[in-house]
C-alpha cells in the first residue's frame, strides 16, 4: 500500500525535527556537555576537567550555542570573586532520558573504540 500524503507530510516534519535536533546535538562535545550538566550545575573549569579532550575555546562555543538554544542557563553570582556556573534548563533536563537511551544503545550496538582496529 502506497503512503498517503498525510504520511509523507508527517515523515517530512519528523525528518525536519531530527535535522534540527542533530544539527545542534550532533556537534562534538554537545551531548557530553549536556550529560555532565545532568548531574547538576557546574563551572567552566569543572566542565573542562569532566570532558577530557575539549579545548577551552570549543567548550566556550558549545556553552554559548546551548545557552542560545535554551538548553542550558548561565548564572553569574557577584563576588568577590565573581563566579559563573551553567545548569540545564527545563528543555535541557527533558533531553537527559533521550541521552541516557542513546548511551544504552551505543553500549549494546557499537563496538568500543579499542575493538575498532
Amino acid at each position: 500500500m502506497a503512503p498517503t500524503r498525510h504520511d509523507l507530510e508527517n515523515c517530512a516534519r519528523g525528518d525536519a525535527a531530527l535535522t534540527r535536533a542533530f544539527t545542534l546535538l550532533g556537534k562534538r562535545w554537545s551531548g557530553l556537555l549536556l550529560g555532565s550538566l545532568g548531574a547538576g550545575p557546574a563551572g567552566f573549569r569543572e566542565l573542562s576537567r569532566a570532558i577530557d579532550g575539549v579545548s577551552d575555546s570549543v567548550l566556550s562555543d558549545r556553552l554559548a550555542e546551548l545557552t542560545k538554544a535554551g538548553l542550558i542557563a548561565r548564572r553569574v553570582e557577584e563576588g568577590p570573586p565573581v563566579t559563573v556556573s551553567y545548569e540545564l534548563t527545563e528543555s535541557g533536563r527533558a533531553l537527559i532520558p533521550a541521552l541516557d537511551q542513546i548511551s544504552r544503545w551505543a553500549e549494546e550496538h557499537l563496538p568500543a573504540p579499542d575493538e575498532l582496529c
